[in-house]
Protein backbone atom coordinates (compact mmCIF):
# COMPACT_ATOMS: atom_id res chain seq x y z
CA UNK A 1 0.00 0.00 0.00
CA UNK A 2 1.07 3.57 -0.64
CA UNK A 3 -0.16 6.92 0.69
CA UNK A 4 -1.94 9.02 -1.91
CA UNK A 5 -3.32 12.56 -1.63
CA UNK A 6 -7.04 12.57 -0.97
CA UNK A 7 -9.85 15.12 -0.73
CA UNK A 8 -13.56 15.01 -0.09
CA UNK A 9 -15.30 17.88 -1.82
CA UNK A 10 -18.85 19.15 -1.29
CA UNK A 11 -20.23 20.16 -4.70
CA UNK A 12 -23.03 22.52 -5.72
CA UNK A 13 -22.74 24.35 -2.41
CA UNK A 14 -20.45 27.05 -1.04
CA UNK A 15 -21.31 25.88 2.49
CA UNK A 16 -19.86 22.56 3.68
CA UNK A 17 -22.27 19.66 4.15
CA UNK A 18 -25.15 21.21 2.17
CA UNK A 19 -24.30 19.86 -1.31
CA UNK A 20 -23.19 16.49 -2.66
CA UNK A 21 -19.83 15.04 -1.56
CA UNK A 22 -17.36 13.29 -3.85
CA UNK A 23 -14.18 11.50 -2.78
CA UNK A 24 -11.14 12.34 -4.92
CA UNK A 25 -7.94 10.27 -4.97
CA UNK A 26 -5.53 12.75 -6.56
CA UNK A 27 -2.96 10.16 -7.63
CA UNK A 28 -4.52 7.04 -9.09
CA UNK A 29 -1.44 5.95 -11.05
CA UNK A 30 -0.74 2.23 -10.86
CA UNK A 31 -4.05 1.27 -9.29
CA UNK A 32 -6.05 -1.52 -10.88
CA UNK A 33 -9.72 -1.21 -11.73
CA UNK A 34 -10.45 -3.67 -8.94
CA UNK A 35 -8.60 -1.53 -6.40
CA UNK A 36 -10.45 1.60 -7.50
CA UNK A 37 -13.79 -0.15 -7.29
CA UNK A 38 -12.97 -1.48 -3.83
CA UNK A 39 -12.12 2.01 -2.56
CA UNK A 40 -15.35 3.40 -4.06
CA UNK A 41 -17.33 0.64 -2.39
CA UNK A 42 -15.66 1.50 0.92
CA UNK A 43 -16.22 5.26 0.79
CA UNK A 44 -19.89 4.47 0.06
CA UNK A 45 -20.44 7.88 -1.53
CA UNK A 46 -22.41 8.26 -4.73
CA UNK A 47 -19.07 8.61 -6.57
CA UNK A 48 -15.34 8.34 -5.94
CA UNK A 49 -12.85 9.56 -8.54
CA UNK A 50 -9.24 8.80 -9.38
CA UNK A 51 -7.01 11.34 -11.12
CA UNK A 52 -4.57 9.98 -13.71
CA UNK A 53 -2.21 11.41 -16.33
CA UNK A 54 -4.10 12.20 -19.54
CA UNK A 55 -3.81 9.99 -22.59
CA UNK A 56 -5.12 12.76 -24.87
CA UNK A 57 -2.67 15.68 -25.31
CA UNK A 58 -5.61 18.10 -25.29
CA UNK A 59 -6.52 17.13 -21.70
CA UNK A 60 -5.07 18.49 -18.46
CA UNK A 61 -5.82 15.30 -16.53
CA UNK A 62 -7.79 12.06 -16.83
CA UNK A 63 -10.38 10.89 -14.32
CA UNK A 64 -12.07 7.58 -13.67
CA UNK A 65 -15.41 7.76 -11.88
CA UNK A 66 -16.83 4.95 -9.73
CA UNK A 67 -20.04 4.44 -7.81
CA UNK A 68 -19.92 1.84 -4.99
CA UNK A 69 -20.81 -0.82 -7.59
CA UNK A 70 -19.72 0.31 -11.08
CA UNK A 71 -17.64 2.68 -13.19
CA UNK A 72 -19.35 5.58 -14.98
CA UNK A 73 -18.18 7.22 -18.22
CA UNK A 74 -19.29 10.63 -16.97
CA UNK A 75 -20.95 12.26 -13.98
CA UNK A 76 -21.49 15.92 -13.21
CA UNK A 77 -20.74 16.60 -9.55
CA UNK A 78 -17.62 14.38 -9.65
CA UNK A 79 -16.42 16.43 -12.63
CA UNK A 80 -16.68 19.70 -10.73
CA UNK A 81 -15.41 18.20 -7.47
CA UNK A 82 -12.41 16.54 -9.10
CA UNK A 83 -11.48 19.72 -10.94
CA UNK A 84 -11.81 21.74 -7.72
CA UNK A 85 -9.48 19.33 -5.87
CA UNK A 86 -7.02 19.18 -8.79
CA UNK A 87 -6.82 22.97 -9.08
CA UNK A 88 -6.07 23.22 -5.35
CA UNK A 89 -2.90 21.19 -5.85
CA UNK A 90 -1.85 22.50 -9.29
CA UNK A 91 -0.55 25.84 -10.50
CA UNK A 92 -2.80 25.87 -13.53
CA UNK A 93 -2.78 28.99 -15.71
CA UNK A 94 -5.95 30.39 -17.15
CA UNK A 95 -9.59 29.71 -16.44
CA UNK A 96 -10.19 26.72 -18.72
CA UNK A 97 -9.55 23.08 -17.80
CA UNK A 98 -10.00 20.05 -20.06
CA UNK A 99 -10.89 16.78 -18.34
CA UNK A 100 -10.55 13.41 -20.01
CA UNK A 101 -13.04 10.75 -18.89
CA UNK A 102 -14.82 7.72 -20.25
CA UNK A 103 -17.22 9.93 -22.21
CA UNK A 104 -14.35 11.82 -23.88
CA UNK A 105 -13.10 15.36 -23.29
CA UNK A 106 -15.11 17.67 -21.05
CA UNK A 107 -14.28 21.39 -20.90
CA UNK A 108 -14.61 23.25 -17.61
CA UNK A 109 -14.35 26.98 -17.06
CA UNK A 110 -13.66 28.87 -13.86
CA UNK A 111 -15.43 32.08 -12.91
CA UNK A 112 -14.27 33.24 -9.51
CA UNK A 113 -14.71 30.30 -7.14
CA UNK A 114 -17.34 28.64 -9.32
CA UNK A 115 -16.67 25.91 -11.88
CA UNK A 116 -18.90 24.95 -14.79
CA UNK A 117 -18.67 22.13 -17.31
CA UNK A 118 -19.96 22.05 -20.85
CA UNK A 119 -22.90 19.67 -21.01
CA UNK A 120 -21.85 16.58 -23.00
CA UNK A 121 -23.89 15.37 -25.97
CA UNK A 122 -26.88 13.21 -25.12
CA UNK A 123 -26.45 9.53 -25.93
CA UNK A 124 -30.21 9.04 -25.96
CA UNK A 125 -32.54 11.94 -26.69
CA UNK A 126 -36.08 10.82 -27.49
CA UNK A 127 -39.62 10.88 -26.09
CA UNK A 128 -40.65 8.34 -23.47
CA UNK A 129 -43.28 5.96 -24.78
CA UNK A 130 -46.76 5.91 -23.26
CA UNK A 131 -46.32 2.52 -21.58
CA UNK A 132 -43.24 3.69 -19.69
CA UNK A 133 -44.88 7.01 -18.76
CA UNK A 134 -47.79 5.09 -17.23
CA UNK A 135 -45.35 2.92 -15.29
CA UNK A 136 -43.46 5.99 -14.05
CA UNK A 137 -46.71 7.56 -12.86
CA UNK A 138 -47.41 4.41 -10.88
CA UNK A 139 -43.90 4.47 -9.36
CA UNK A 140 -44.33 8.12 -8.40
CA UNK A 141 -47.77 7.50 -6.94
CA UNK A 142 -49.41 10.12 -9.14
CA UNK A 143 -52.03 10.18 -11.87
CA UNK A 144 -50.73 9.78 -15.41
CA UNK A 145 -52.23 13.18 -16.21
CA UNK A 146 -49.83 14.83 -13.74
CA UNK A 147 -46.88 14.10 -16.06
CA UNK A 148 -46.59 17.13 -18.34
CA UNK A 149 -43.87 15.54 -20.43
CA UNK A 150 -41.14 12.89 -20.24
CA UNK A 151 -37.98 12.35 -22.22
CA UNK A 152 -34.80 10.30 -22.29
CA UNK A 153 -31.94 12.73 -21.53
CA UNK A 154 -29.17 10.16 -21.15
CA UNK A 155 -25.59 11.46 -21.15
CA UNK A 156 -24.10 8.35 -19.61
CA UNK A 157 -25.95 7.28 -16.43
CA UNK A 158 -29.19 6.46 -18.31
CA UNK A 159 -31.46 9.32 -17.31
CA UNK A 160 -35.17 9.33 -18.04
CA UNK A 161 -36.63 12.70 -17.06
CA UNK A 162 -40.16 13.56 -16.01
CA UNK A 163 -41.63 17.06 -15.94
CA UNK A 164 -44.35 17.59 -13.31
CA UNK A 165 -46.69 20.53 -12.75
CA UNK A 166 -44.73 22.31 -10.04
CA UNK A 167 -41.91 22.13 -7.51
CA UNK A 168 -44.34 21.39 -4.65
CA UNK A 169 -45.48 18.20 -6.40
CA UNK A 170 -41.85 17.19 -7.00
CA UNK A 171 -41.06 17.60 -3.29
CA UNK A 172 -44.16 15.65 -2.22
CA UNK A 173 -43.44 12.35 -3.96
CA UNK A 174 -41.82 9.27 -2.38
CA UNK A 175 -41.01 7.08 -5.37
CA UNK A 176 -39.42 3.73 -5.87
CA UNK A 177 -37.66 4.04 -9.22
CA UNK A 178 -37.14 0.24 -9.45
CA UNK A 179 -34.70 -0.30 -12.34
CA UNK A 180 -34.90 3.26 -13.71
CA UNK A 181 -32.38 6.08 -13.36
CA UNK A 182 -35.07 8.67 -12.89
CA UNK A 183 -34.98 12.46 -12.81
CA UNK A 184 -37.95 14.56 -11.76
CA UNK A 185 -38.32 18.31 -12.29
CA UNK A 186 -41.02 20.90 -11.61
CA UNK A 187 -41.09 24.69 -11.86
CA UNK A 188 -41.25 27.19 -9.01
CA UNK A 189 -43.62 30.16 -9.36
CA UNK A 190 -42.38 32.92 -11.64
CA UNK A 191 -40.11 35.33 -9.78
CA UNK A 192 -38.77 32.72 -7.34
CA UNK A 193 -34.99 32.65 -6.71
CA UNK A 194 -34.81 29.15 -8.23
CA UNK A 195 -36.48 28.22 -11.49
CA UNK A 196 -37.06 24.53 -10.77
CA UNK A 197 -36.78 21.82 -8.12
CA UNK A 198 -34.97 18.68 -9.23
CA UNK A 199 -34.81 15.20 -7.69
CA UNK A 200 -32.78 12.21 -8.86
CA UNK A 201 -33.21 8.51 -8.09
CA UNK A 202 -30.94 5.53 -8.79
CA UNK A 203 -31.87 1.85 -8.53
CA UNK A 204 -30.33 0.07 -5.55
CA UNK A 205 -31.50 -3.52 -5.36
CA UNK A 206 -35.25 -3.69 -4.71
CA UNK A 207 -35.38 -0.02 -3.68
CA UNK A 208 -34.05 3.27 -5.02
CA UNK A 209 -31.61 5.83 -3.63
CA UNK A 210 -31.99 9.59 -3.94
CA UNK A 211 -28.94 11.57 -5.03
CA UNK A 212 -28.54 14.93 -3.26
CA UNK A 213 -27.42 17.08 -6.22
CA UNK A 214 -26.79 15.72 -9.71
CA UNK A 215 -24.78 17.48 -12.41
CA UNK A 216 -25.37 14.98 -15.20
CA UNK A 217 -29.15 15.03 -14.71
CA UNK A 218 -29.22 18.83 -14.62
CA UNK A 219 -27.16 18.87 -17.82
CA UNK A 220 -29.66 16.63 -19.60
CA UNK A 221 -32.63 18.55 -18.19
CA UNK A 222 -31.15 21.88 -19.27
CA UNK A 223 -30.60 20.72 -22.84
CA UNK A 224 -34.20 19.50 -23.01
CA UNK A 225 -35.96 22.36 -21.22
CA UNK A 226 -33.99 25.13 -22.90
CA UNK A 227 -34.49 23.63 -26.35
CA UNK A 228 -38.24 23.37 -25.84
CA UNK A 229 -38.51 26.90 -24.45
CA UNK A 230 -39.74 25.81 -21.03
CA UNK A 231 -36.78 27.60 -19.43
CA UNK A 232 -34.43 30.38 -20.49
CA UNK A 233 -30.80 30.74 -19.43
CA UNK A 234 -29.37 31.72 -17.11
CA UNK A 235 -31.35 29.98 -14.38
CA UNK A 236 -30.74 28.26 -11.04
CA UNK A 237 -32.02 24.79 -10.17
CA UNK A 238 -32.58 23.71 -6.58
CA UNK A 239 -31.88 20.10 -5.58
CA UNK A 240 -31.48 18.19 -2.33
CA UNK A 241 -34.26 19.99 -0.44
CA UNK A 242 -36.04 16.72 0.38
CA UNK A 243 -32.80 15.40 1.93
CA UNK A 244 -32.04 18.47 4.02
CA UNK A 245 -29.44 19.76 1.57
CA UNK A 246 -29.35 23.10 -0.27
CA UNK A 247 -27.80 22.31 -3.63
CA UNK A 248 -27.81 25.02 -6.28
CA UNK A 249 -27.00 24.32 -9.91
CA UNK A 250 -26.26 27.36 -12.07
CA UNK A 251 -27.18 26.88 -15.72
CA UNK A 252 -26.06 29.16 -18.55
CA UNK A 253 -25.96 28.96 -22.33
CA UNK A 254 -23.58 30.52 -24.86
CA UNK A 255 -24.69 32.14 -28.08
CA UNK A 256 -23.55 29.01 -29.94
CA UNK A 257 -25.95 26.87 -27.89
CA UNK A 258 -23.38 25.33 -25.50
CA UNK A 259 -25.01 24.64 -22.15
CA UNK A 260 -22.90 25.15 -19.02
CA UNK A 261 -23.62 23.45 -15.69
CA UNK A 262 -21.97 25.28 -12.83
CA UNK A 263 -21.74 25.22 -9.09
CA UNK A 264 -19.68 26.12 -6.07
CA UNK A 265 -17.46 23.57 -4.38
CA UNK A 266 -15.75 23.43 -1.01
CA UNK A 267 -13.22 20.92 0.33
CA UNK A 268 -14.46 19.33 3.55
CA UNK A 269 -11.70 16.73 4.07
CA UNK A 270 -8.10 16.71 2.88
CA UNK A 271 -5.27 14.34 3.69
CA UNK A 272 -3.97 10.97 2.51
CA UNK A 273 -5.47 7.57 1.81
CA UNK A 274 -3.63 4.24 1.97
CA UNK A 275 -4.23 2.10 -1.10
Amino acid sequence: MTSRPFAQVDVFSAVPYRGNPVAVVLDGAGLTTEQMQQVANWTNLSETTFVLPPTDPAADYRVRIFTPTEELPFAGHPTIGTCHAWLATTDHPGDTVVQECGAGLVTLRRTGDRLAFAAPPLLRDEPVDEQLQARIARLLGIDRSAIRDARWVDNGPGWVAVLLDDAKTVLGITPNAEDLTLGIVGPYPEGSPEAVEVRAFFPAGPLSVEDPVTGSLNAGLAQWLLRTGRLTAPYVASQGTALGRAGRVHVDQDADGTVWIGGDAVTSIRGEIEI
